[in-house]
């Protein structure tokens, strides 16, 4: 019997691209789905919602807001998931992580933290961010005295050029950032490919290999001056806004897939 795929999170149209390469069942969930695990057996709710299947391989691409507990579920029922899965769920909270990716980072700045409700004094210009989304929200940038609602990392504001690195496989690709404001974006329709920075790319295959990671890309900026800066590991990169992305992502989880059967 072919073992059955379950695909999660990823856009439709990559998502089709993986289930036509794979001539065996196939189950996707745009959103996250119900799921156990049982006596080492996964089990998610079928497209339809009705009744539950087993799953023997996990393709996960996506971020939501309860999606932790999956992610350990996944990790304890052990079996082929891409991303790793115990990579994801170390990853998934944004300050922890990157406590972790700044102890092996060469890029490591220092910063600052401030539990919830506390008042913080800077004496230069620097950014808050807090929260669990990497998807560049829950940040604001302060001059002076500054009070977070919620727990925050504080990281000195460099002015410069933003710019992720992104690793996947044997495909490596460095994006330039962009956007109107102080705040930077792969989203934005100005943001680039560019040429590879060697030492920011060694340093993003440095913390992808300690983190155990299959797919990562690191966001950092290069300052006026020329000095580097890690600002955040992303997990679960956009893969869709250039097509070198989408493709070489296509390429590397259909070769993944079949190195499973």
């Amino acid at each position: 019997m072919k073992k059955r795929i379950c695909i999660i999170g990823l856009e439709r149209e990559p998502s089709l691209a993986i289930r036509k390469n794979y001539f065996g069942p196939t189950m996707y969930h745009e959103m996250l789905p119900k799921f156990l695990v049982n006596d080492g057996r996964l089990f998610i709710e079928r497209t339809n919602g009705i009744g539950m299947l087993p799953v023997d391989i996990v393709v996960f691409h996506g971020i939501f807001e309860n999606d932790l507990d999956l992610l350990t579920g996944l990790a304890i029922w052990g079996g082929p998931c891409f991303p790793n899965a115990l990579a994801m769920m170390n990853c998934r909270l944004k300050l922890p992580c990157l406590a972790r990716a700044l102890q092996v980072s060469r890029f490591n700045t220092r910063r600052g933290f401030l539990p919830a409700q506390g008042t913080i004094q800077v004496n230069r210009t620097s950014v808050a961010k807090w929260g669990n989304w990497h998807c560049g929200e829950n940040k604001q940038k302060f001059s002076g005295e500054w009070t977070g609602r919620e727990t925050s990392v504080i990281e000195p504001f460099f002015p410069g050029e933003s710019v992720r690195v992104v690793a996947l496989g044997g495909h490596q690709f460095q994006i330039r950032l962009a956007g109107e404001s102080w705040l930077k974006s792969i989203d934005d329709e100005s943001a680039a490919m560019m040429e590879m920075d060697p030492e920011l790319l060694e340093d993003t295959l440095r913390i992808k290999k300690a983190f155990g990671m299959d797919l990562i890309a690191n966001d950092y900026i290069i300052d006026n001056e020329g000095n580097k800066h890690l600002l955040e590991v992303n997990h679960i990169p956009n893969m869709v806004r250039f097509k070198q992305l989408q493709d070489s992502y296509i390429q590397v989880v259909n070769s993944w897939i079949h190195s499973q059967l």
